[in-house]
């Protein structure tokens, strides 16, 4: 049911909310948000907000900086936690221009754009990310790389020392209406996962950008920073964003053929041939970041190689055991760096581009790839997932399927951004090398 604006007034009165948030967010995916009290909200409702676009990286130049935020009402919610002055609830906006158009430059249009894509076709996506983060101490108010314990998979208190930390996050989300389904200790210490019920791509996003809000958060109360960082400790696993996906049409899964091979629908296998065939270019978006490329390396659970499977997880997608409505698609290499209305959008066109071409994905892969060597991969022509941001963006600029997915505005600034980082990552003097040539050379 639609929420309205006297809903949401209704609740700010009954509630004594102080102040409200309109959040939106940048092309990296950082979380911004304008802060107004409560006395403007109805003025926020019916005509949104006025702010300088020119100011957020990737959105607008100076001499057309005027934009317009929008309130999605269904997005409002009041925080778990009171601030100095009482309650604060918060609201996700769409950004507009003053003419009253979407801007195209807007991550959440990007996906709306997608998701419209699809619809014309009869599908709707529906998508659950598992999300991957570490607890590290903090020192004089700084995050440091110190992880918060040392327990592994899945261990129990007082190995796990965080556990108290999780529930705490797990009750604040469901006070937010998440439907939370795991939390547990991840593979490497002071690493953690929280698990929440899958929903349509464009509420997936939503839940992404405030899981992790929520985390940093409540992380930051308890003394301790949440990174999301891909690979921020050498030598142990980094963290996945590992994203279920599923295709509906007329209420049905589009993904279950009980009469298939698998009990899996052409239209599945159609799906993966398009991530295959796109996943090359559409990494630059789902591994934005150059610290992305330190996670996909063979030797720590992340996938490498480009191959699907039933619950083979050595493969870069798997088909999990549920079949009926729970049929679904695991891409295992996105991570929690990116942002995820871009993701969601190029992964939903990649495979949307597959159906629509037939693209066939192959025999799935039985193998444990991590040890098959690179003749053994060439013979059974299996490729590997890009080895750096810039090879990762050198793809995306070939790709025609996923620069359209992105639209002109976005796809220019998101290049921009990338090569810009890159460049800085490339002629930057690192501790690695001072540590292997300085004495030596």
């Amino acid at each position: 049911m639609a929420i309205t604006n006297e809903d949401i007034l209704k609740s700010i009165e009954e509630n004594q909310v102080r102040f409200l948030r309109l959040q939106f967010v940048d092309i990296g995916g950082m979380i911004k948000n304008v802060g107004i009290p409560a006395s403007q909200a109805e003025k926020a409702l019916t005509s949104g907000i006025a702010f300088d676009g020119s100011s957020i990286e990737g959105f607008v130049r100076i001499e057309e900086s005027d934009m317009i935020l929008k309130p999605d009402n269904n997005t409002y919610m009041i925080l778990p936690w009171d601030v100095s002055g009482g309650k604060v609830a918060r609201i996700i906006c769409d950004v507009y221009r003053p003419d009253g158009k979407p801007f195209e430059g807007d991550p959440r249009y990007v996906l709306k754009r997608a998701i419209q894509a699809a619809a014309r076709k009869g599908f709707v996506m529906n998508n659950g990310p598992e999300l991957e983060f570490f607890f590290f101490k903090r020192k004089d108010g700084q995050a440091t790389v110190v992880p918060h314990d040392f327990g592994g998979y899945f261990d129990f208190p007082p190995i796990d020392q965080a556990e108290d930390i999780r529930q705490d996050i797990v009750v604040a989300l469901e006070n937010m209406g998440f439907n939370i389904e795991a939390s547990h200790h991840e593979v490497s210490i002071g690493q953690h996962e929280i698990d929440f019920k899958y929903a349509d791509a464009l509420k997936t996003a939503d839940n992404v950008i405030t899981f992790k809000f929520v985390t940093k958060t409540i992380a930051q109360k308890n003394d301790l920073h949440a990174s999301f960082m891909p690979k921020p400790i050498f030598g142990i696993n980094g963290s996945g964003m590992h994203t279920n996906i599923s295709l509906f049409k007329n209420g049905k899964n589009a993904f279950y053929d009980e009469s298939k091979d698998m009990q899996v629908s052409d239209t599945l296998r159609y799906f993966v041939g398009g991530l295959k065939k796109h996943v090359q270019s559409f990494t630059a978006v789902t591994n934005p970041i150059v610290n992305s490329y330190k996670r996909i390396v063979p030797g720590y659970e992340a996938p490498v190689y480009i191959a699907w499977s039933g619950a083979n997880r050595s493969s870069m997608i798997r088909i999990p055991a549920a079949r009926g409505m729970s049929t679904r698609v695991e891409l295992r290499s996105p991570d929690p760096a990116c942002n995820p209305y871009l993701s969601f959008a190029v992964i939903l066109m990649a495979g949307l581009d597959g159906i629509d071409n037939k693209i066939d994905p192959g025999e799935p892969t039985t193998l444990n790839l991590f040890h098959l060597n690179d003749e053994g991969r060439k013979n059974h022509r299996i490729e590997s997932l890009p080895g750096s941001l810039k090879e990762a963006l050198d793809n995306l600029e070939t790709d025609s399927v996923i620069k359209d997915a992105l639209g002109e505005h976005v796809y220019e600034d998101f290049m921009r951004l990338g090569r810009a980082e890159w460049d800085a990552y490339r002629i930057s003097v690192h501790d690695w090398e001072i540590d292997r040539y300085l004495n030596i050379i």
